[in-house]
């Protein structure tokens, strides 16, 4: 149950129903109305803005509305026990005791779909999408989790989601792969030794490749182009391995892989500019030169142009090269053409921090192939920052000119991994901390967090009791103190958590309220050994039925929430 959600709707019903009666000759703007949590210090369940927002609209005083409404809502509404008035007119409610119960009671219920915000969308998702020219880096990490955490997310809330790789396998950046893996072959098999040139990849794992491509193979490895083709396929299929294997060792699997080269087989990108020129959006013409830039290679050519600007984008942007070749933003033209074309209803796009300039013209380009009727939407994850001992961390970099991502693994597990790269909000640089994340303290919050799970399997093993069991509460000598109300109010606010985390694609929310949460728990527990009167257990037995319900409130919001995260929960620690 939202109880967000469930009021605010009575309170609008209300209004609408009522507005004669309380004198109200404009509704203004009631979408706006909201009920939030109130600070602490208040001690109230909820709060909400309604006498400020239809007080400007109907030229009243928003404390004249707002004591008008108290008496109107506690005469209307049987759930609230108690309504104040705070500050310039926001009105704070305490439910009643049978609000609270009917609540809980409803989120025992639901259990592992409590929190979830319903929607039925077709979503693609296209994350990591690094260059297979080699193993992940660290960079490739943040989005490579994101992208996972914010399909789990649209799963929970019951979309369909499509997890999706584009493999950039073809152009000069693949050429210069391979040539390097042939390159490290004649350096295997003919001692040849390996030339030092900018457009070589000369990292470890082109060795490795290297090695793996001779086993077992009798090639002639004496003319690259007469191979190219054979030996590119082989060197790809390597180094997607290289990339699979990184992803599924951080948790992360997708369900489509689309290559690039595949994409011009299929004759897309001709198929996608005939489309954008038959709605006029594409046309032959000449573009200025760079702005900025002094470029003496610049000719005015003509050349097939998209009109982005149509769209929003700074400039029109071309789809040929000098040389009347595609240029790459033609060929993700095309891709885009084939994802409106698979009915998705949303795409959204992760993108690494170098991408940025680049979401205007992609975002012109849906628009223009799907109709003005899918919008993409880009999110870019900023780069990380790695410290030890309080001072920028460089870790070796077998690799080659990256710190890789089994650089990280090596000294961090998977759940640490996970639960850091989203402790901040994606469009922000963020520190990786190793002394943190190693710390078993409240200062590493994946820790904190399975800590407080783990805790309460304890006091189940301890007493005997099933996670599972079904409970229910009544009004009968119902009773909890004020430990208690912060932690039901904590878990009251996990809907609209997942609420905003979705609709705003910032999965960082989770985290910061998994820990939050957690840190009233151990809150909680701690009380217990301060003060005999708040222990869980007398008689090795739960004191009373409102403890064990709250103890498997926390249960069932920590699981839901780390299952959207994809971070184990440890039963002892």
């Amino acid at each position: 149950m939202n109880i967000f959600e469930h009021y605010l709707s009575e309170i609008n019903q209300l209004v609408l129903k009522h507005k004669d009666d309380l004198k109200l000759n404009s509704l203004g703007n009631i979408k706006s109305i909201n009920l939030e949590i109130p600070p602490e210090q208040f001690n109230f369940d909820l709060s909400c803005n309604i006498s400020l927002v239809l007080a400007k609209p109907n030229q009243l005083n928003p404390l004249t509305l707002a004591k008008q409404l108290k008496t109107f809502f506690k005469n209307k509404i049987n759930d609230f026990r108690d309504i104040q008035i705070a500050g310039p007119g926001f009105l704070n409610i305490k439910l009643s005791k049978m609000a609270i119960i009917k609540s809980i009671n409803s989120i025992l219920k639901t259990n592992k779909s409590y929190g979830s915000y319903k929607s039925n969308e077709n979503y693609n998702i296209e994350f990591v999408s690094a260059n297979p020219t080699g193993p992940m880096h660290v960079g490739h990490c943040r989005g490579a989790i994101y992208g996972d955490v914010l399909a789990n997310l649209l799963k929970f809330n019951g979309n369909k989601v499509t997890k999706e790789y584009y493999i950039n396998d073809y152009g000069n950046q693949i050429k210069n792969f391979v040539k390097s893996v042939f390159l490290r072959i004649r350096e295997i098999k003919y001692n040849e030794k390996f030339p030092l040139h900018k457009n070589l990849y000369p990292g470890f794992y082109i060795i490795e490749i290297a090695k793996k491509l001779l086993e077992n193979n009798d090639d002639n490895f004496n003319n690259f182009d007469k191979i190219f083709e054979t030996l590119k396929e082989k060197s790809l299929k390597e180094s997607m391995k290289l990339i699979k294997n990184d992803l599924n060792l951080l948790g992360i699997s997708h369900d489509n892989f689309f290559s690039e080269t595949e994409l011009v087989n299929r004759n897309l990108v001709n198929k996608a500019v005939q489309k954008l020129t038959d709605t006029k959006f594409v046309e032959e013409g000449y573009l200025p030169p760079p702005k900025g830039e002094r470029n003496e290679n610049w000719k005015k050519i003509k050349r097939l142009i998209f009109k982005s600007t149509i769209f929003g984008d700074d400039a029109d942007r071309a789809l040929q090269k000098n040389d009347g070749s595609w240029t790459y933003f033609a060929n993700d033209v095309a891709y885009h053409m084939d994802k409106v074309d698979r009915d998705f209803s949303q795409l959204i796009n992760i993108l690494g921090a170098d991408h940025t300039g680049y979401i205007k013209r992609i975002t012109a380009a849906v628009l223009a192939l799907s109709d003005n009727k899918i919008k993409l939407n880009c999110q870019v994850c900023q780069l990380v920052k790695l410290f030890k001992n309080g001072k920028p961390y460089k870790m070796s970099k077998r690799s080659g000119e990256f710190i890789s991502a089994q650089d990280l693994l090596n000294e961090v597990d998977k759940d640490s991994i996970r639960f850091m790269m989203l402790n901040r909000s994606n469009d922000v640089e963020l520190e990786f901390d190793f002394d943190k994340i190693k710390e078993k303290t409240k200062e590493n919050p994946v820790f904190y967090v399975q800590y407080a799970f783990a805790r309460i399997n304890s006091l189940h093993r301890a007493l005997k009791i099933d996670l599972d069991d079904k409970i229910s509460l009544n009004e009968d000598n119902f009773e909890i103190n004020i430990n208690e109300e912060k932690i039901i109010r904590k878990i009251f606010e996990w809907p609209k958590v997942v609420e905003s985390a979705t609709k705003k694609y910032e999965i960082h929310k989770i985290p910061f309220y998994l820990y939050e949460l957690s840190t009233l728990f151990h809150s909680y527990w701690s009380k217990g050994n301060e003060d005999q009167k708040y222990k869980f257990i007398e008689n090795n037995k739960i004191k009373r039925i409102e403890i064990l319900a709250i103890i498997k409130l926390v249960t069932i919001v920590i699981k839901n929430g780390m299952k959207i995260l994809g971070v184990s929960l440890p039963i002892k620690m």
